[in-house]
């Protein structure tokens, strides 16, 4: 069969294409913005791309369209499929249909930190031989791709609650039906497809309904939004995590320990490279996931050691003259917050230079701009990239002072970074896009410097 997919280069929809193409399909697909890491495994995959939704596309004659959830009415292709009756069906629906019927789907939702504890949850099954296929939104260093079909009844999925395509508004989650759900935490997102929290809550409860009484769902104890979705019916046995009087992580990131708690006190003890009490939080959920699927929770915890932790994730990219250029997926507050205070806890007193892209639909709608300025108190300098912004970057990080500086231009931003570090700074690039490719442009120009 040939697809042929829109919007092909995001996270999702680029991992669907990679599973669609190891089933054996014919894959094709389309989009107007091309970036690493997702350009490079789809060109891996042997993946024709077309750069644009021009019409003429429809020549390729696929067997079916597989139309992306950043697709809209008025998109010059998708109108043309429309116009000729072709068929077409959205992403999470295909891949529920054709990859996860008839497997034991575990499933990562929250606001925070899916992508990191589907990628433990996926490596502890996969070092315990057990050969999970996975999707995650992000490339896990351990593996490589963001996608696979393994080699087993076993299948990580990362449950984004961001609407599935124009013509299917709920929640891509509800697609997906687990058998195994972790419920990291839940706050206000996606501002352009929710009016408040209370509506993102009620697509939770939705994929909460899916799943079997013979199921099981990982819960933060701490997060009341989450209790009040499971008071509105929950069918499914419940474990809570990160719970003071249950399992919870505890760890030093200078030691890089962990140790991992029950009710009964002190289970398993572990070393591991990540860092933070968000990162320990995700551990704890993955292994209990794991245990779910019929690994250990001492074997899972000896399988931290040797996770890498994912692309874009406070990832080094390159150091110039003593200056560190890091790159970090964090778009929302809360994210921002999190990653500063993981990067402040390793570098101590060093300089942290913080680099963000407000680019987020949520972000570009202005929602969270009064958090925007505490969420970078960790940092000593930042420099905010506001081209194309509807609000008042220079006013929303104000509280700040000096130590924050706008720009809309591109270059000048490059020019205002690399004057202001110096040797032994940390500069922490966030951002959810490509960001122009800033992270080479630094380390280049951080060169010249020297």
């Amino acid at each position: 069969m040939h697809i042929h997919i829109l919007g092909i280069c995001g996270t999702f929809m680029g991992g669907l294409a990679q599973l669609a193409r190891a089933a054996g399909h014919r894959v094709s697909g389309c989009d107007a913005n091309v970036y690493p890491p997702m350009s490079e495994q789809l060109a891996a995959a042997d993946i024709d791309l077309h750069i644009g939704y021009d019409p003429a596309q429809l020549a390729l004659r696929p067997d079916i369209f597989i139309v992306g959830n950043a697709i809209s009415r008025g998109n010059p292709l998708l109108e043309a499929i429309l116009d000729a009756g072709l068929p077409y069906v959205s992403g999470p629906q295909w891949l529920a249909e054709q990859v996860l019927q008839g497997r034991w789907v575990l499933a990562v939702a929250g606001t925070h930190g899916k992508t990191t504890t589907a990628a433990m949850l996926a490596w502890i099954l996969e070092d315990a031989g057990l050969s999970p296929g996975f999707l995650i939104g992000g490339v896990p260093l351990n593996f490589g791709v963001s996608a696979r079909l393994g080699a087993s009844s076993l299948f990580v999925i990362e449950a984004d609650e961001y609407d599935t395509a124009f013509c299917d508004k709920r929640s891509k989650f509800v697609h997906y039906r687990p058998k195994t759900l972790v419920l990291n935490n839940l706050e206000f997102d996606h501002a352009d497809i929710f009016d408040d929290l209370a509506a993102i809550e009620r697509q939770f409860q939705h994929l909460v309904r899916t799943l079997p009484a013979s199921g099981r769902i990982l819960c933060n104890r701490r997060e009341a939004s989450l209790q009040r979705v499971l008071a509105r019916g929950c069918w499914t046995p419940v474990t809570y995590f990160n719970d003071a009087a249950g399992y919870r992580m505890t760890g030093d990131d200078a030691a890089g320990s962990l140790c991992l708690w029950g009710e009964q006190g002190e289970i398993a003890r572990g070393v591991w490279g990540l860092s933070g009490e968000h990162n320990r939080m995700n551990a704890c959920a993955a292994l209990l996931a794991a245990e779910h699927a019929g690994v250990s929770l001492e074997r899972g915890m000896a399988a931290l050691a040797r996770f890498l932790n994912v692309r874009r994730r406070l990832e080094k990219r390159g150091e110039v003259a003593g200056i560190a250029v890091y790159d970090d997926f964090a778009h929302h507050p809360t994210a921002i917050a999190t990653t500063l205070a993981g990067l402040r806890r390793k570098v101590g007193d060093a300089r942290i230079l913080a680099v963000l892209e407000p680019r987020s639909n949520t972000m570009k709608l202005g929602v969270m701009k009064d958090r925007l300025a505490d969420s970078l108190l960790d940092a000593d300098q930042v420099f905010c990239y506001a081209a194309d912004l509807g609000w008042d970057a220079v006013a929303a990080l104000s509280p700040l002072g000096e130590r924050a500086r706008v720009e809309t231009d591109f270059t000048r931003l490059i020019t205002a970074i690399t004057t202001a570090a110096r040797p032994g700074d940390h500069i922490l690039v966030m951002s959810n896009g490509g960001f122009g490719g800033i992270h080479a442009r630094l380390l280049m120009a951080l060169d010249g410097k020297k």
